[in-house]
């Protein structure tokens, strides 16, 4: 940014646009005078000219000072101490009361008066107690001769740290099973793993001495067209009924409707035997089935009884933000009825793109069954998870379900629509250039504004947070750096041209801690790529576990580094869902595809690409070889899978995760990044054979049972 622009700057500044950033080359990349106008803008902050963008950091100085207090503090529980109420005090002595309200219930409050002083200076006045972990509120009435004001702000207590290893494992590292769950099946899913298969590869894993299973996230998709990418959901607060397990409601005994529909093998058989999800077809199946059951159970027969009574206590938990994710699927049935394509919500009529204007309630009224209809759906989902969770503590995983939370939202998804204030719009998330993507990543999501997020307390971030954690014992935050700051990107502009935004990690962070040991599980921070030098010593101060693959564990030599080097605080795997399987990897097949997708254009990239790969296979193979897990010449697929996960196991990382799919010898990858949808059905691909068949080879029961005399329970 040039020096001609120094009231743009200061807005920047102000707006944690940062002024440059180094790549992973160790170059400096400074943001242009054009990226940080667009960036403003996005935020709500005209910065066109000096004089506009004067204007709005005055207005965005007085936005952040009005008030006696911040809305929001966030304070780390430490051994000695105890937080204050930190006020923006006037100019004469005054007055004040000061009343705290524990989550627990408890009330108490204190009086004082403050010396006269500056307008505007910042005092800090103790509470009347300290308060316990959790979520509280203060309010303060502060008093002058001629002037009374009142304000209130929340109060978040967080612990020292997450939920750490020791506590949940004692001093011996574990391992566990990583997989696709919609692309695992059973003889009895209907086209697409569910969390009935969840449940039955849970028990697998228990039998077989491990102690997670990971999943990637479940949360609500739109499961057509190009919304099926687990990773650019509808929602994070929600999960995808597709996963449902329809043979598991239990309306299905009182539904001939739904079993008859489930009876037509025809169709079953056609989903079951796809080497790929049809989600269309899955979805049309299911929600025909759905609808049968949800009538059963809305018949009289349920007034009053158990289940329609743990219904309404999910949804009393839920409050609003169920009403509003119902609402906004009712919405998208109404419109999308048609059969026309998708329209996105704000193609709606202008009335409808507001979650609580007149009109959209009075839709909702109209139309109570639909929107009770898609509520009933999340209640059956979570009903389902908890069971899943049941079944890996009756088979003795310490941890048990390991999930995933994605690190936005598609812009024309329920969550932007119901908390439209806390997006940015004109903006997207990505990465910037480095050697996975030399042009950058653009993955259309837009941002959530740190300023505004802040301003509300922090409460979606809360939300998201106990909806990944429910039911897990582990929660993986993808792409943790964006607790720290977020490459944005201008809307039209190319990805190289993005810029990092700063976002507030210690009061995230402080959440995050609050809610992991609210919920007994650890958490895992996906630190993959660009990372700034502060994040890895902030996540293990926060009992954070890192994220280590084997593939990128290299040396500067290019050597891979010995199974010794890699951290305790870490879970440890051979490769990632953007990666090539173990398979593809060893014979090249994963290049083979990349060519017929024109990722490697002309015969010189393709030949550079093939002699990287054997210099990276021979690399790998001198690894194992000196950590005496392969002998000299040429090894099969199973005795390299085998010296892999020996491998895996014998780092000192607390957590070993090994890939379903490297297990069963799956070449097909499950994601390409960077190719659209329409060039390659990324996260669609099922698993070749069904979790019977994989329980009952021998060769994974043994590279199992070498990983549970390494790692023992």
């Amino acid at each position: 940014m040039t020096s001609q622009r120094p009231r743009l700057r200061e807005l920047s500044d102000r707006l944690g646009i940062l002024p440059s950033y180094w790549d992973i080359r160790g170059h400096s990349h400074a943001t242009s005078a054009a990226t940080s106008e667009a960036l403003a803008a996005a935020m709500g902050f005209d910065a066109s000219s000096e004089a506009d963008a004067e204007k709005s950091l005055d207005r965005l100085e007085h936005a952040l000072r009005e008030g006696l207090v911040d809305p929001v503090y966030v304070w780390r529980q430490w051994h000695a101490g105890a937080p204050a109420l930190r006020v923006r005090a006037p100019a004469t002595a005054f007055d004040y009361e000061i009343v705290l309200r524990e989550e627990s219930g408890r009330m108490e409050s204190v009086r004082g008066r403050a010396a006269p002083g500056d307008a505007g200076r910042e005092l800090d006045l103790a509470l009347p107690f300290k308060p316990r972990e959790g979520y509280h509120e203060v309010a303060i009435t502060v008093s002058t001769p001629t002037h009374v004001e009142t304000a209130t702000q929340a109060l978040v207590l967080a612990p020292r740290t997450c939920m750490e290893l020791q506590e949940v494992l004692g001093d011996r590292p574990r391992f566990g099973i990583f997989a696709n769950l919609y692309s695992v099946w059973s003889e009895r899913s209907c086209g697409i793993g569910d969390l009935g298969d969840l449940s039955r590869l849970v028990r697998w894993a228990g039998s077989a001495g491990a102690d997670f299973v990971g999943i990637s996230p479940l949360h609500a998709l739109r499961n057509r067209d190009l919304g099926v990418s687990p990773y650019g959901p509808v929602s994070r607060l929600y999960r995808n009924v597709l996963y449902l397990d329809l043979e598991a409601i239990p309306e299905l005994a009182e539904s001939p409707q739904a079993r008859a529909l489930l009876g037509d093998t025809t169709t079953l058989d056609a989903l079951r035997t796809k080497p790929a999800v049809d989600y269309a077809r899955v979805l049309s199946l299911k929600r025909r089935v759905l609808e049968a059951l949800y009538r059963a159970f809305a018949s009289a027969a349920h007034i009053g009884s158990s289940r329609a009574r743990a219904f309404d206590a999910y949804r009393a938990r839920e409050g609003d933000a169920l009403v509003d994710f119902a609402t906004f699927c009712a919405l998208e049935d109404h419109f999308d009825a048609s059969g026309e394509p998708h329209v996105p919500w704000d193609a709606w009529p202008a009335a409808l793109r507001h979650p609580h204007s007149p009109q959209v309630r009075s839709f909702r009224e109209r139309n109570a069954e639909a929107v009770t209809f898609h509520a009933w759906l999340q209640f059956e989902t979570d009903r389902q998870l908890a069971l899943a969770r049941e079944a890996a503590r009756d088979a003795g995983l310490a941890v048990g379900v390991y999930q995933d939370l994605a690190v936005g939202l598609a812009p024309d998804g329920a969550d932007v629509w119901a908390f439209p204030d806390l997006f940015a719009r004109g903006a997207s998330t990505g990465a910037p250039p480095d050697d996975y993507a030399s042009q950058g990543q653009n993955w259309g999501l837009p941002p959530l504004d740190p300023i505004r997020l802040r301003a509300s307390g922090y409460r979606y971030w809360t939300r998201v947070l106990r909806a990944g954690f429910a039911h897990s014992g582990a929660l993986r935050i993808d792409h943790v750096m964006g607790l720290f700051r977020l490459f944005w990107i201008p809307a039209g502009a190319p990805s190289a041209s993005g810029a990092y935004v700063r976002y507030p990690a210690d009061d995230l962070l402080g959440i995050l801690a609050l809610e992991s040991r609210r919920h007994d599980a650890l958490v895992v921070g996906e630190d993959l790529g660009t990372v700034p030098d502060e994040v890895r010593p902030a996540l293990a101060s926060w009992g954070i576990l890192s994220s280590r693959v084997l593939l990128f564990e290299r040396e500067p030599s290019g050597a891979f580094r010995p199974a010794a080097s890699y951290p305790e605080r870490a879970i440890v795997t051979a490769t990632t869902h953007d990666l090539p399987t173990l398979a593809a990897f060893r014979d090249g097949s994963d290049l083979v595809l990349r060519e017929r997708l024109g990722l490697l254009c002309g015969e010189a990239a393709r030949a550079d690409a093939r002699t990287t790969r054997r210099a990276d296979l021979a690399a790998l193979m001198a690894l194992l070889r000196s950590e005496g897990l392969l002998v000299e010449g040429e090894p099969s697929f199973a005795e390299l899978c085998a010296a892999v996960t020996a491998f895996l196991c014998r780092t000192p990382s607390g957590l070993a995760g090994l890939s379903l799919d490297d297990l069963a010898g799956e070449r097909e990858p499950v994601n390409v990044p960077g190719v659209p949808l329409e060039r390659f059905p990324s996260w669609s691909r099922r698993m070749e054979r069904s979790l019977e068949a994989l329980a009952a080879d021998t060769g994974i029961a043994g590279l199992l049972a070498a990983a549970a005399r390494a790692r023992p329970r």
